[in-house]
């Protein structure tokens, strides 16, 4: 397998298991958040030129206002990128999920990616 295969795989598993982490986490509430303002992070220009991608799973709360309380991360493939997804996460605004119709506080895990190409 060549190096971008591997690349793929890895992000497809890397997906997989954000996706689980959030189905896991759907018991706590009727509907997902769902972002309605997102910032993208700022590529780290050493990485950016070394063309190096990856990804970082953010653990986030979501108060009932849709406002992010909380982030840290979960997982990463380099920790040169966990900062810039940390900051670019943090001022995203989301629709907040709700229970029983109404809005709640939940804690879910965003993937962010870091595409090189």
């Amino acid at each position: 397998m060549n190096k971008k295969s591997l690349l793929k795989l890895a992000l497809a598993t890397a997906i997989f298991v954000a996706a689980s982490a959030i189905a896991r986490a759907e018991a706590a509430f009727d509907e997902a958040p769902t972002p309605v303002r997102t910032l993208a992070p700022a590529y780290p220009e050493a990485l950016r030129r070394d063309g190096i991608s990856g990804m970082v799973s953010v653990a986030v709360t979501v108060d009932e206002n849709g406002n992010v309380t909380k982030a840290a991360v979960a997982k990463s493939t380099n920790a040169g990128f966990e900062e810039p997804a940390l900051q670019a996460v943090s001022q995203w605004k989301f629709k907040p999920a709700k229970k029983a119709g109404q809005a709640v506080a939940v804690s879910v895990v965003l993937p962010v990616r870091f595409s090189a190409q």
